[in-house]
């Protein structure tokens, strides 16, 4: 099945969900990534002009997802920015991250929110079916 990279919102208990979706497991947490950007501003207006590296690890893949968006809220918070190109490589429980972005302007990306933290509702990291024919 050919993949094509996105992302999407959807309702939520907790408030609302993000999906990645994508051709490899590192292609659908890089399009999460960007959809959590999303739920803030317009991942569009964020210049990628500066790289941060991220790294985390657990032991299954919903946890790292978790864990993934969790460590770019903490970023984002403590270096009071957003981010819109991301690079993930995953090996064995382990993500190593590469994120681009841009010091938060408010005049300029008209934040919505701010998110608080990523949680286990609705959690689920999955390789969807492949179409037979």
């Amino acid at each position: 099945m050919n993949v094509t990279a996105r992302w999407e919102h959807f309702s939520h208990d907790a408030d609302i969900g993000v999906r990645g979706l994508g051709a490899t497991i590192e292609e659908a947490f890089e399009q999460a990534a960007l959809a959590l950007t999303a739920v803030i501003a317009d991942p569009a207006a964020v210049s990628p002009a500066e790289m941060i590296r991220l790294s985390c690890a657990a032991p299954d893949a919903e946890l790292l997802l978790v864990d993934w968006l969790n460590g770019l809220i903490y970023e984002m918070a403590t270096r009071n920015m957003l981010f819109s190109r991301f690079v993930v490589q995953l090996d064995d429980g382990r993500l190593a991250a590469q994120a681009w972005g841009e010091a938060l302007e408010v005049a300029r990306h008209h934040p919505a929110v701010e998110v608080k933290g990523a949680t286990y509702t609705e959690l689920k990291v999955a390789q969807q079916p492949t179409a037979t024919g």
